[in-house]
């Protein structure tokens, strides 16, 4: 495995004019040329011999015939989402599909689309890093399909989808306070493993859409088709063409294509702020420098009385605002323009965990009603109608006790009638 690890990293020519990856400083040119010809002829294996290169990973070689049999023909009723590499389909392994070998269990199927951005490299990127690796936020590979020019890859199925649909997407519900926290101390663990691996990776493409999540909310890493192997030795970087998604990249990588650890801390810092505004990273329906997350939220990161502007309205106040603070802090030193400032996503985890204990510190919610039945709702409304007529009597009697009466039913109207409105407001 970790041969063939070796000869995807060394897969790409040397030279940023050809869009590919170099080291920094450059390898020796034989050593290029030898890493390049073992890519080659990796590449030209055949399902059988890439199989048993691939036996210790324990991932399976699935055939085209039996992920058809488990997405019924990747039937658009098992159509669940889309990305760079291509559709994704849920499915069901079961025990005659390979009896003995395989338990029943649901999955996604990721089929490359020949069209689109990603091929078979990004498909190789993707089985080799989570053919070594594996850490419980890291989406599990089960296998994948290789036959003639299709690809394909067979992953657990993530029962609550992606934190991009939850944010951006779900407009019934919110994530509550406490799962956020959950999320991004989960996201950050995965992160953290990957640079402190025995072969440091660097994601490359950490964004919201990436992170997904279980039943549980737990959150794991996925799309590993633009990862690299980070720095050894005296390397301080990976020279490499800028790859990634608007708005997450750091800046010094979109200005040299220097990578580093330290490129996937900004982009985690993007995301932390995704999860405490609500709102995406970029956004061109909103005006001026509100289209841009970074520029419009971090100037209020570091000041706890003004933080409160910026935290998603669709949380309705119910946080902490000591935990979302000292979040707010780590969002912003992982978003400085110096990389070397940043901290490590070891760091990142050490900050963030002991929030989740905060979580005592929530706020409660507002107390809500429901009529179980018409006869009561009568009832209700007419004991409503006759606290009205004291008030109103009240209220002539005494201009001052009306006053604030008055004051008191505005306050009352504004926080009902704001409510609704500002749970729509989640910036998607």
């Amino acid at each position: 495995m970790r041969m063939l690890f070796r000869c995807f990293v060394g897969s790409e020519p040397a030279g940023n004019e050809s869009g590919d990856e170099t080291r920094a400083p450059a390898p020796a040119k034989k050593a290029v040329r030898r890493m390049q010809s073992a890519t080659a002829r990796l590449r030209s294996l055949s399902l059988d011999d890439l199989s048993r290169t691939l036996a210790s990973s324990g991932l399976h070689a699935f055939t085209l015939a039996e992920l058809k049999s488990a997405t019924r023909n990747f039937s658009s009723s098992h159509f669940i989402g889309e990305g760079g590499f291509g559709p994704v389909y849920k499915g069901f392994l079961d025990e005659r599909l390979r009896p003995g070998e395989l338990q029943p269990q649901h999955v996604a199927v990721k089929y490359l689309d020949a069209d689109g951005p990603q091929g078979h490299r990004e498909w190789l990127a993707e089985v080799v890093y989570l053919g070594m690796l594996s850490h419980p936020h890291l989406v599990k590979l089960i296998g994948y399909g290789c036959q003639d020019e299709q690809r394909m890859l067979v992953y657990e199925y993530m029962a609550r989808g992606s934190l991009e649909h939850h944010l951006f997407k779900n407009l019934l519900s919110s994530l509550p306070w406490c799962t956020r926290l959950k999320i991004a101390v989960g996201a950050a663990k995965g992160l953290a493993f990957l640079h402190e691996a025995d072969t440091p990776v660097i994601y490359r493409d950490f964004k919201a859409s990436n992170i997904l999540l279980d039943s549980d909310y737990t959150a794991k890493l996925s799309d590993f088709g633009l990862a690299k192997e980070g720095p050894q030795g005296d390397d301080t970087h990976v020279t490499t063409r800028v790859m990634g998604t608007q708005g997450y990249a750091a800046p010094e990588y979109i200005l040299t294509g220097h990578l580093t650890a330290k490129s996937d801390v900004y982009s985690f810092g993007v995301v932390l702020l995704e999860l405490l505004t609500g709102r995406r990273s970029v956004d061109k329906r909103r005006r001026g420098r509100e289209q841009h997350l970074v520029d419009w939220a971090r100037p209020y990161l570091r000041h706890p009385e003004r933080l409160h502007r910026v935290m998603d309205p669709s949380l309705d106040g119910q946080y902490s605002g000591k935990a979302a603070h000292k979040a707010a802090m780590v969002a912003y030193h992982c978003l400085h323009s110096v990389p070397k400032s940043r901290p490590t996503m070891r760091d990142v985890v050490a900050a963030l965990e002991p929030l989740l204990g905060m979580c005592s510190d929530v706020p409660a919610g507002p107390f809500v009603y429901t009529v179980p039945s018409a006869a009561p709702a009568v009832a209700e409304e007419r004991k409503a109608d006759e606290e009205a007529t004291a008030a109103r009597k009240k209220c002539l009697a005494s201009a001052v006790h009306a006053e604030g009466e008055l004051r008191y039913a505005s306050s009352v109207a504004g926080r009902k009638s704001s409510s609704p409105k500002q749970s729509r407001d989640r910036g998607a």
